[in-house]
């Protein structure tokens, strides 16, 4: 019997490093002007994005009704969202776990690898309520370095999160939205069973607030950069956790 595998899958073990910033290089797309929400204005997300990404179209997921407000992923764009992700990325609470900080460069090169590439990962930006405060990576976790290191399934999908703002920090906003990210992946990704997740094991903090999010702690595993905790929000439980 002839066994042939998606080209997707292929794609795997030619393409994907982790990278020195103890996360990896990935790929995607994104651009408008972070100046907006500086002024006070609404946060306007441009659609001009590639249609082709392997996560079933994130730009167009739609918006989330949270219990903090109305809240929404918007494709990340380097004209409008570099110096603000850049900013983030430079906190020291931020720094200490994806290793972005220092220049501007440092964080346009890691954005510039996932919107160079095919679509398997796409930085966004969290908007809540028309107010850009979150930075997110919605990624082919089965497509990821990551496989390499858990029991991967096809269309498995990954999350990575930073809640840009202190003051939005330490009072459970990342659960919630954790959760509600989460369940978007599952609603608009039929063929995705799980969303996984892979915190720095010493990141107590944001391992609290995925299991706030109703993942559940599957394994600890050895990253190249990192000793993670594997969580895992399962399709068949999210009505249960």
């Amino acid at each position: 019997m002839d066994l042939r595998l998606p080209d997707e899958l292929v794609d795997l073990a030619a393409v994907d490093t982790f990278d020195g910033h103890g996360a990896r290089s990935r790929e995607r797309a994104g651009t408008q002007s972070v100046s907006l929400a500086a002024a006070g204005e609404p946060f306007r997300p441009s659609f001009a994005l590639r249609q082709d990404d392997l996560l079933d179209r994130v730009a167009e997921w739609g918006p989330a009704d949270t219990p903090t407000g109305l809240f929404r992923l918007v494709p990340a764009r380097l004209e409008r969202d570099l110096p603000l992700i850049s900013r983030w990325m430079n906190d020291p609470a931020a720094a200490a776990f994806w290793e972005l900080s220092g220049p501007q460069e440092v964080t346009e090169e890691h954005l510039r690898a996932q919107l160079a590439g095919d679509g398997r990962s796409v930085p966004c930006i969290g908007v809540l309520d028309g107010v850009p405060m979150s930075y997110w990576e919605i990624y082919r976790a089965d497509l990821d370095p990551l496989a390499r290191h858990y029991p991967a399934r096809p269309h498995d999908t990954g999350i990575h999160l930073l809640v840009g703002g202190v003051a939005d920090r330490g009072r459970g906003l990342g659960g919630l939205l954790l959760r509600a990210v989460a369940d978007l992946v599952l609603a608009q990704r039929p063929s995705c069973a799980r969303v996984i997740a892979e915190p720095d094991m010493r990141n107590t903090p944001s391992i609290a607030a995925f299991l706030a999010a109703g993942f559940r702690f599957s394994a600890e595993v050895d990253l190249p950069a990192k000793r993670a905790a594997l969580m895992v929000r399962d399709r068949s439980l999210r009505h249960l956790l």
